[in-house]
């Protein structure tokens, strides 16, 4: 029997660590779901993993695609279900590590939204978007489809666009179309969820945000600018750092942004995995219990 077992929690929680250290222990490879960490030219502002902290650990999806190309949940899906099948011939089992919950869920129980795109109401969409920014995208799918909203990565406009889109499209919340019944697959899944108190994730996001800084992230972001408008860069980190460059905040301020913003997206990737009755909680710290879990799954399938 394939089993993948998942690390899944808020970012800063400590799951690429812990991801390794379980590698280790079972001699196998490790799958990102980490929406942003695919991309090449972002490695400091999507607290990538450097070969030094893979420690000789094989990684999957990291580094994989550029800012410049359309890339999908559905595409990763895809892509993933298509390296498991070539991993298991020689690794179980398997470790997925990431926080972005619609990549894992696509993997877990696929990922089909079963409508045609409506092209018309997409490029009105797009205008007002481009028009009136995200936060007008976000209190649009949050009137049309809250329940949507209140799990969704609110800063990845490309998601909340096509929510708006199904919902103006349909007259029905987009939540409604979103596969509810999972796809079999051949494999078993282990869904752990890394968490701890809320004061220790808050200073571990803050510390993190002066090391990246520490380590040139805006120089990173500078670099980046010009592709500013790409959806890739439509981010946390980055986005404060490209008002800062437009003398829209002082370098100060977009730090501090950071910061809270990221505690934002935090608090959402834990309500988004609080909700998952799969997932068993632990904390970070918890390495021999999490092998102990998943080694007697395993014994007694």
């Amino acid at each position: 029997m394939n089993y993948l077992l998942i690390i899944c929690g808020p970012t800063a929680i400590g799951k690429t660590a812990l991801s390794i250290q379980l590698a280790k222990h079972f001699n196998t490879h490790i799958i990102s779901a980490d929406s942003r960490q695919l991309y090449k030219e972002m490695s400091i502002g999507t607290a990538k993993p450097t070969h030094a902290e893979m420690q000789g650990v094989p990684h999957h999806f990291i580094d994989c695609i550029s800012i410049h190309q359309h890339y999908t949940a559905g595409d990763y899906e895809q892509d993933v279900i298509k390296k498991l099948q070539e991993l298991f011939t020689q690794h179980k089992p398997l470790i997925m590590c990431g926080g972005t919950g619609l990549y894992i869920d696509a993997v877990c129980k696929g990922f089909d939204e079963g409508l045609e795109s409506n092209p018309e109401i997409k490029q009105e969409i797009i205008q007002q978007y481009n028009q009136n920014g995200l936060i007008w995208l976000q209190e649009q799918v949050k009137k049309h489809d809250i329940e949507f909203y209140s799990k969704a990565d609110i800063n990845n406009p490309q998601r909340l666009m096509r929510a708006l889109e199904v919902c103006l499209t349909t007259g029905k919340p987009y939540s409604l179309f979103r596969k509810n019944v999972a796809l079999k697959r051949d494999f078993n899944v282990i869904k752990v969820f890394i968490n701890q108190d809320r004061e220790s994730l808050y200073h571990k996001i803050n510390q993190r945000v002066d090391e990246m800084m520490a380590a040139g992230f805006l120089a990173e972001a500078e670099n980046l600018y010009p592709f500013k408008h790409l959806n890739a860069l439509n981010t946390v980190g980055y986005k404060e750092l490209f008002d800062y460059m437009e003398n829209k905040t002082s370098l100060e301020k977009a730090i501090e942004l950071i910061k809270q913003h990221t505690r934002n997206y935090a608090k959402r990737q834990i309500t988004w995995f609080k909700n998952d009755e799969n997932c068993t909680q632990f904390h970070p710290s918890d390495i021999e219990k999490i092998k102990a879990y998943t080694e007697i799954i395993i014994q007694n399938s």
